[in-house]
């Protein structure tokens, strides 16, 4: 399957997700730093439609802060109503501009984290698909903004549930989710892997 197909799959999902959400549900806290749930799906929305020159815009503007630029996305999509930001996630699921990046990879990535910060927050747990998780663990670990080998470098990342590995060192075991939520760098899910190099992490968190 198409990383295109991947990627618009999963803001799909997204969608599904975000449509059944309660009002309380919608302004509850993520995992995604002070953000609320409405915040993260506002700072996934900003970037649906983005193309490559007005992120580049964008990034001069905000004097090449990206966390800048997203908290000004943040106030401006925040304010939608959660039916605008469902229909806008549904009707441009499939990735364009710099969400089509490395392949279309971008998308898949940020969205799945994104959806993650979400679902754990509100204890909504999901099977996520094998290739759609397997793609992800894979551009997470050379993704240029997150970073995640150089994170979890030293260790080798194994999955218990998706056939995928990754870097070299004392064994960190565990589903890819956490894997995935781990190179991301949330609090927390530390505690879901085993392992000796599980050691060698904690030390970076803190």
């Amino acid at each position: 399957m198409g990383m295109r197909t991947l990627a618009t799959q999963e803001r799909d999902e997204f969608a599904d997700l975000l449509s059944g959400l309660s009002n309380e549900q919608w302004n509850a806290p993520s995992l995604c730093g002070d953000w609320r749930v409405r915040d993260v799906a506002a700072h996934v929305i900003g970037y649906l439609d983005r193309s490559r020159a007005a992120f580049a815009f964008a990034l001069v503007k905000h004097r090449f802060h990206v966390d800048r630029l997203n908290a000004a996305d943040v106030k401006r999509y925040s304010v939608c109503r959660q039916e605008e930001i469902v229909d806008a996630m549904r009707d441009r699921a499939a990735p364009r501009g710099v969400g089509s990046g490395f392949g279309n990879r971008i998308a898949l990535v940020e969205s799945m984290i994104h959806q993650q910060d979400i679902r754990r927050a509100l204890n909504r747990p999901r099977a996520i698909p094998a290739e759609r998780l397997a793609a992800a663990l894979q551009f997470t670990t050379a993704a240029p903004l997150i970073r995640g080998g150089w994170y979890t470098r030293g260790v080798r990342l194994v999955a218990t549930d998706v056939e995928w590995a990754s870097g070299r060192g004392p064994e960190v075991r565990g589903l890819g989710e956490a894997l995935l939520m781990t190179m991301a760098r949330r609090r927390g899910v530390l505690a879901e892997l085993t392992g000796p190099g599980v050691r060698i992490l904690s030390g970076r968190s803190r």
